[in-house]
């Protein structure tokens, strides 16, 4: 017996991997949802949406207006536990810091008439819900009300089975802070507007929606500042809403389509047909195709259900943001509602990203297998620039004040040089040029912050009221590097691009031979005292010193040569490791989630969970150690990211931290988004297939690859042996194989000589 169960497990390790069919069933949209104020494992919801939806949909766990939408493991309002759900909202929210617009709910209710949220509120377990990015159920216990939910780009269609009652209500909630509602029982329609926000819009800034049911109201009251106004078909107040009583003598299934717009009423009717006369399933389908196909343009084998599922689960998150905010008109035309000058104007618009995360490799991410969204994208940013002057920072949806650098130089950037182009490349430069040298007269952190210092003294000043001033300068540097790699591609002359080329070496003003690190100077030319590697903030951006020093993306050897050679640059990049987490968190008053993220990961000084140290780990490659790359990278996935509620270490920040999963699985990532290299890792799966937009496929073996074998001991590209440290895209872009062969020692001679070292600008 026992020879033959032996030959069966023989016989079945011997089977070919298998093709993962069907990726969306392993994502997890619940992961990173066990998040707080003071401890973030993601601080996302669950999105339930179509691939950069205009409109996302989401159980409302808190109350109306907090950031934390939904936290898995429950509150504790008044210091007593609670689960329950308030509504299914409508939600357009990038982060829990920068908040939500757009926003208004649905709630079925059984029993008392009540509209308040917390009255409303019903309790759930998660084991009686159900979670894909395409389709939402869930059992509200105390109403006895089974919901669910199916999004397409702008609409959803609703499911709401309540019981055998004569007191069955679905509530509407606007929200506060501005809102209409309308009733037209004689289409059996609700409309209204919301106008909450939190920031970033004009003055005649709307959500208009539609409500629409299958079957004419039993009753219908509008709801308004805490009162019921019986014989009012409609109001416009601070707060309203509606409560539309439903007939169920006995248990009954009801149907509601929901849509709306940024620009009409009347372009909201439009988008609800996006629905058609499509049943809940039916939607679902369609949404689970839609996953499917954008997921399915990375096949992975050879891997754990567990690698699967983080896997997917990441990829789903880096194909969220940034989502549409564009429209089809009657005419069929792409329109939008200018969150800038409050015009609707034609043309593509997509908003909710913070370039200062992801510059770094979500959009060098769409730009390899999304191009085709991508430059959609790129030709809304064109339109920022239109309608506003700037390129955008942080858009949510329109301009907002936070972060630092001028990074939407890089978005622009790699996108070009990678063939993701704008049509109207004029003003491309035009505005990568203006928005270097100009600071937004309203929001300080559009433009450059302190771009007359900069280009003075080739540094912002820490002494001149600008906070977070190395920060910048370092993020400054690169992006004018961009800027620079633009103007060569455009033919722009020297004398007008040498400039950019010149600043682009700013960088070396802050550099503290002493230390070794990068340190704030002040306007007169003398480093700040007393300097502690330690300390968050103060010249820094949620990091500190022995984070920020390696922000010289465009010239590692340039930062190799300030120190000294390789020896010293790698010694410098094992402290990090090895250092106990000391911090200095007195710039903040307080221990910031991103100090306390660090602090509980056992990664010594790695602070994986923020984003300016997320590329360190790669410059090993550069330094003649690719081994300790591979390492420590294979170390960070299988540790610090997983398919649960507390998946991540940090904030996920709109796709950034989880496309560096997706990349880092792959075997490679965009160091300096703008060079045209990937720099190589430690490949996590057996095989993968990239289904490249231009109908080339990329497949990428990895020989004897477990968790022990992580070392990579060869290369072979497309039948060559391949001794770099990096690949360079436009050639994978052409299709072929890429072959690992992978050890559980390092190879320590493998990748070592000058000619297998990554782009810097220094050498090139």
């Amino acid at each position: 017996m026992k020879k033959t169960v032996i030959a069966l497990l023989m016989s079945l390790l011997a089977l070919p991997l298998m093709a993962i069919e069907n990726p969306v069933q392993y994502v997890s949209p619940r992961m990173g949802t066990q998040s707080n104020h003071a401890l973030s494992t993601g601080n996302l919801y669950p999105a339930i949406a179509r691939p950069w939806g205009m409109n996302f949909w989401t159980p409302q766990m808190n109350d109306m207006g907090n950031g934390w939408t939904y936290c898995y493991g429950g509150l504790y309002p008044n210091g007593r536990f609670e689960q329950k759900i308030k509504g299914f909202k409508q939600t357009h929210q990038p982060s829990p810091w920068i908040n939500d617009y757009g926003q208004f709910s649905i709630m079925p209710v059984t029993g008392k008439k009540v509209f308040d949220q917390h009255d409303r509120a019903s309790w759930f377990s998660h084991k009686a819900e159900t979670v894909t990015p395409y389709y939402y159920s869930v059992y509200l216990a105390d109403h006895d009300v089974f919901a669910e939910f199916a999004p397409t780009e702008r609409a959803c269609i609703f499911r709401f089975s309540y019981p055998q009652t004569d007191d069955a209500f679905l509530v509407i909630d606007a929200f506060d802070k501005g809102s209409y509602i309308k009733l037209i029982p004689e289409k059996n329609q609700v409309i209204g507007y919301t106008t909450r926000n939190s920031g970033g819009v004009p003055e005649n800034f709307k959500n208009y929606f539609i409500i629409q049911f299958e079957e004419p109201f039993f009753s219908a009251e509008i709801f308004a500042n805490k009162e019921i106004l019986a014989e009012s078909p409609e109001k416009e107040d601070k707060h309203v809403g509606a409560i539309i009583g439903i007939q169920c003598k006995q248990k009954k299934q009801i149907n509601v389509r929901v849509a709306s717009s940024f620009i009409s009423f009347e372009q909201a009717a439009l988008n609800l047909k996006e629905l058609k006369n499509d049943v809940i399933e039916t939607v679902a389908e369609a949404g689970k195709n839609a996953w499917n196909k954008e997921l399915g343009r990375i096949e992975i084998e050879g891997g754990s259900i567990d690698q699967y599922r983080t896997f997917y689960s990441c990829l789903y998150r880096s194909l969220l943001f940034p989502r549409k905010f564009f429209e089809i008109d009657k005419n069929g035309q792409v329109v939008h509602y200018s969150p800038y000058n409050g015009q609707v104007l034609p043309g593509y618009m997509f908003t909710d990203s913070g370039f200062w995360d992801t510059f770094r490799c979500l959009f060098p991410l769409l730009n390899l297998m999304y191009p085709d969204v991508n430059v959609q994208i790129q030709e809304g940013l064109i339109n920022t620039y239109k309608e506003s002057n700037f390129f955008p920072e942080w858009a949510s949806p329109g301009h907002r004040s936070c972060m630092v650098g001028n990074n939407s130089a890089s978005v622009l950037a790699d996108a070009f040089l990678q063939g993701v182009k704008v049509k109207d490349v004029n003003t491309l430069w035009e505005g990568l040029v203006y928005t270097a040298n100009h600071q937004h007269p309203k929001v300080y952190s559009t433009g450059r912050a302190g771009y007359e210092y900069y280009n003075r003294l080739g540094y912002v000043p820490c002494d001149v009221k600008i906070n977070e001033s190395a920060a910048r300068t370092l993020e400054y540097a690169y992006n004018d590097w961009c800027i620079y790699q633009v103007g060569k591609a455009l033919n722009r002359p020297e004398s007008e691009i040498g400039v950019y080329a010149e600043r682009s070496r700013n960088y070396r003003n802050l550099f503290r031979k002493d230390y070794n690190l990068m340190c704030g100077k002040k306007e007169n030319g003398n480093f700040s005292d007393p300097f502690s590697p330690f300390k968050w903030g103060g010249d820094f951006t949620e990091g500190n010193a022995l984070h920020y020093t390696w922000s010289v993306f465009h010239d590692p050897q340039g930062l190799i040569d300030l120190m000294g050679g390789n020896k010293t640059f790698n010694s410098m990049l094992d402290t990090v490791f090895s250092l106990p987490p000391i911090f200095d968190d007195s710039y903040y008053g307080g221990t910031i989630h991103e100090i306390r993220e660090m602090q509980i990961m056992n990664m010594g000084n790695y602070a994986h969970g923020n984003q300016p140290i997320q590329h360190m780990i790669y410059l090993y490659n550069y330094s003649g150690e690719p081994w300790k790359a591979q390492y420590h990278l294979r170390d960070v996935m299988n540790k610090l990211y997983s398919a649960t509620p507390d998946g991540y270490c940090g904030d996920e920040d709109n796709g950034q931290t989880s496309a560096w999963y997706v990349f880092s699985a792959l075997g490679f990532y965009p160091v300096c988004p703008g060079s045209g290299q990937y720099v190589i890792g430690s490949p996590l799966f057996s095989k993968v297939v990239l289904h490249l937009q231009n109908g080339k496929d990329l497949i990428i073996h990895s020989e004897a690859n477990n968790d022990e074998n992580v070392y990579v001991q060869g290369i072979n590209l497309n039948g060559k042996i391949y001794d770099k440290n990096y690949f360079v895209i436009n050639e994978l872009k052409k299709g072929g194989t890429i072959r690992f062969k992978m050890g559980n020692q390092p190879d320590k001679k493998r990748g070592i000589s000058p000619e297998s070292v990554p782009y810097s600008f220094s050498k090139h």
